[in-house]
């Protein structure tokens, strides 16, 4: 049955990967609106061969809309889902503003896909990071519980938007110009050939020393595994890679699970590639990821240090899986 659809943020990263996934998919649209800030009013998008106007973005823009794909930041979120939801539509949110709030699923389709029916009219996305990682760690989880989680991120500037990516290719076309006048406006230092603990790259660190994105995946891993009693420790950092997000993530099991068990589970994960060839140096890259819709999943090996523990490397393109491709499963889920 085809619906009504708007993309809040069309003109953004996620919002341009949200029409080309909804496109490739063919994804049943009988309407499509495309809406963004008054600065990005008038813009022609083409999608399915059609030259759509983006319309400025209003309480009365989701009249006859039936899912409503949001990418425009927290505070878009908070102000215009809840004129969303009186029109009717049913909103899937790729900002933080409703993730942590407890009558809002937030849904990872390969994870948890029966939350979405709890919904009462918005659907929340979760971080990134965290998705590429639940959906690694779940056939994990239903088969020898995980108790611990240790990750450490590295994570592409794509995820600060399309403005940091202009940043960093800029910053590295003038180090290698010999330049040192470059005046960046987004990092708080140089991104080019650096890696920077901090992400957001702004009022990032929290009272308890950790990063909101660290706190993210803390509890968002939590909320979607439906278990509490996970402990999860996070490190947070930005690389120079344009796309994909890299994970060095270590699990402690109640059970004992070897690392030839977990690598048949993986293999027949859904949403999971498993590309673990060590004698042939094959591993998940970011290159690898980047336009891509699994998770890749490799460097699987068992924790010396413990007797219950699993270290593996899990990448995916964070603009694709970590955001506008799991908004759009879900809204098939909703279908």
């Amino acid at each position: 049955m085809a619906v009504n659809v708007a993309v809040v943020g069309a003109t953004g990263a996620v919002g341009e990967e949200f029409l080309r996934i909804l496109e490739s998919r063919k994804f049943p649209i009988k309407e499509l609106k495309l809406l963004a800030s008054k600065r990005s009013a008038g813009k022609k998008i083409k999608f399915c061969g059609i030259d759509y106007t983006v319309q400025e973005l209003n309480r009365h823009s989701f009249q006859g809309i039936k899912i409503a794909l949001f990418s425009a930041g927290s505070s878009v979120s908070k102000e215009y889902v809840p004129y969303a939801i009186e029109s009717g539509a049913v909103c899937v949110d790729n900002s933080s503003a409703f993730r942590m709030d407890d009558d809002v699923p937030l849904v990872v389709p390969e994870v948890n896909p029966q939350d979405i029916a709890k919904h009462q009219g918005v659907i929340a996305n979760p971080n990134c990071s965290t998705i590429q990682m639940v959906v690694a760690l779940k056939p994990i989880h239903d088969v020898a519980r995980i108790k611990r989680v240790i990750v450490s991120t590295y994570q592409a500037v794509s995820g600060a938007g399309l403005k940091a990516v202009d940043e960093l290719q800029k910053e590295t076309a003038s180090i290698l110009a010999g330049r040192t006048d470059f005046k960046r406006n987004l990092f708080p230092y140089q991104i080019a050939f650096n890696v920077l603990p901090q992400i957001p790259q702004s009022n990032a660190f929290l009272p308890n020393g950790y990063t909101s994105e660290e706190m993210k995946m803390v509890n968002e891993t939590k909320k979607i595994m439906g278990d509490n009693s996970i402990r999860v420790t996070a490190t947070t950092v930005r690389v120079p890679v344009v796309r994909g997000h890299s994970e060095s993530v270590n699990v402690e099991t109640e059970k004992k699970i070897t690392a030839s068990e977990v690598k048949k589970l993986l293999s027949k994960a859904p949403g999971v590639k498993l590309v673990d060839d060590p004698a042939n140096q094959l591993y998940p890259l970011a290159t690898m990821s980047a336009g891509k819709d699994e998770v890749f999943v490799g460097r699987i090996r068992e924790d010396e240090s413990i007797d219950k523990g699993i270290n593996m490397w899990i990448v995916s393109d964070n603009i694709r899986k970590g955001a506008a491709l799991n908004a759009i499963q879900i809204a098939e889920k909703l279908l």
